[in-house]
């Protein structure tokens, strides 16, 4: 079905400003404080509609190659095959595949996130967009957080170790918060 040139003219493209977007994470280590981490280099789009938010859509692309915890090490090991696989599966992928307006700048958009080859659908709950700002070079840029639990089992991302005092040293529940500024198309 085509869509008419009223509807196309509801709809705003803004692009992820990789430079100023971020996906942070913390997980659970050895049952006693969380690591935290963050993924940069978040390309995408989100096609914003004026009027409507269900017509509303994201899709977003996180290079697993920029991952860090603020230790080499670690950093290496979570781009391992015992994780995330960056050799085999270089990117994390988000598509909405439903957007709910539940408040004043609050929505609820769920959609199908890709770790490691496994999709499975999960919900953000979003703030924002900001209102529109022009910056000093005549972009206009709107910002927005969204948050999100998964397990990371349910991914593959199944490695871990028992602690020799009972327990496991890697927690399976991952926190993930993202911070994107976004750019008008």
């Amino acid at each position: 079905m085509a869509t008419s040139p009223a509807a196309s003219a509801a709809v705003t493209t803004w692009k992820i400003d990789p430079a100023h977007s971020t996906a942070d994470f913390k997980v659970r280590h050895m049952m006693i404080a969380n690591v935290k981490g963050a993924i940069k280099g978040i390309t995408g789009d989100l096609r914003e509609h004026a009027t409507d938010a269900s017509l509303s859509s994201i899709e977003a692309k996180l290079d697993v190659s920029t991952i860090h915890t603020g230790e080499d090490q670690r950093d290496t090991h979570l781009k391992s095959a015992d994780f995330l696989d960056l050799e085999k599966y270089p990117t994390i992928t988000f598509r909405s595949t439903k957007v709910e307006k539940k408040g004043d700048a609050e929505y609820s958009v769920t959609g199908d996130l890709t770790i490691h080859g496994v999709t499975k659908p999960v919900t953000l709950k979003v703030e924002g967009p900001t209102q529109p700002h022009k910056d000093p070079w005549g972009n206009m840029r709107i910002g927005l957080e969204a948050a999100t639990k998964i397990n990371r089992k349910d991914f593959g991302l199944t490695w871990n170790a028992a602690l020799e005092t009972g327990g496991i040293l890697v927690g399976e529940e991952v926190q993930i918060a993202i911070e994107l500024e976004l750019i008008k198309s």
